[in-house]
């Protein structure tokens, strides 16, 4: 849906974007990370024409024809307080061009982001979680095929962003494909298939979810052990199939790291049952995506 080839933005003598390559499949969720001032608002600007870049190549589209529609929910939308809900999507129709049955699509709009009854109210008395949801309201009402949405969720309560992150999700399967830039990390894991983690004006990591999580370091098949022995230490710390091993003996707690966790899993259950180890609970840990977040952003992503 969306490939980006060596593209390049400079503001004076500051290089924003220094040769950026990244790639949006269709029906993606992708997850686009990264520090303030690294490049993701410029990058997304670009992408919607709103700023010009200075080199490089944008495609977009299978077919590469550039011809693809695009919605754009900026991170802090700007709208008309003295509209309603209805209205203001009616002018979104007029700018759009919308050649179908406006009032349909209004009141599609309106019931995918649960504004049915709160887009007849001014939009000066709305909530930041109601503006954020009329504003992806406006972002979809012209059906466009690569949807575009910075920080949808900041600034909301636990409840507004459920409700933001619900219509994300209902939106991705339907087909829709997502851009999604928020510093929000959860978020991203609840609704991201793929993500990009920029650095330095280029992606310093790009990959499906579980490539991405699975490319930090290693993963950990861990032990709660219910009766252990010093038998049964020995071991542990003598498992041939771990890379590493360590053992908290005060809360009878193991913890193997494994090159693959599926096999590194299949290889403990057998060493467990082969040498009677006493265990409640057998479990494979992985990094967590803040982990991979802190470690690339920081400069130890090897």
């Amino acid at each position: 849906m969306l490939e980006i080839r060596n593209l390049y933005k400079s503001y004076r003598n500051f290089k924003v974007l220094d040769g950026l390559y990244m790639t949006i499949n269709k029906g993606d969720v992708y997850g686009f990370l990264g520090k303030n001032g690294c490049g993701k608002t410029t990058t997304m600007s670009i992408i919607c024409n709103i700023i010009p870049k200075d080199d490089g190549e944008i495609v977009l589209g299978e077919d590469g024809t550039n011809s693809i529609k695009i919605g754009y929910l900026p991170e802090t939308p700007s709208m008309f307080p003295y509209m309603n809900g209805y209205e203001y999507l009616g002018y979104i129709a007029y700018c759009t061009k919308y050649t179908g049955d406006v009032k349909k699509r209004i009141a599609a709009c309106l019931a995918i982001t649960g504004l049915t009854e709160g887009g007849k109210r001014r939009i000066k008395g709305y909530s930041r979680g109601m503006t954020q949801r009329l504003g992806i309201a406006a972002a979809i009402f012209d059906k466009p095929e690569l949807l575009i949405l910075d920080e949808p969720t900041s600034a909301l309560d636990p409840e507004g962003r459920a409700e933001v992150m619900n219509i994300i999700r209902n939106l991705s399967d339907t087909g829709c494909t997502i851009l999604l830039c928020t510093h929000i990390l959860s978020d991203v894991e609840r609704v991201a298939n793929r993500i990009g983690i920029m650095r330095d004006g280029r992606l310093a990591a790009e990959g499906s979810t579980d490539q991405i999580l699975a490319g930090f370091g290693m993963e950990s098949v861990e032990f709660r052990l219910s009766d252990p022995d010093e038998r049964v230490y020995g071991l542990l710390r003598d498992m041939p199939f771990a890379e590493r091993v360590e053992i908290n003996e005060k809360i009878g707690f193991a913890a193997a790291d494994v090159k693959d966790g599926k096999t590194g899993m299949a290889e403990a259950l057998k060493f467990i049952a082969a040498n009677d180890i006493p265990v409640s609970e057998v479990r494979l840990s992985r990094p967590t995506l803040e982990q991979v977040y802190m470690s690339i952003v920081g400069g130890h992503w090897q």
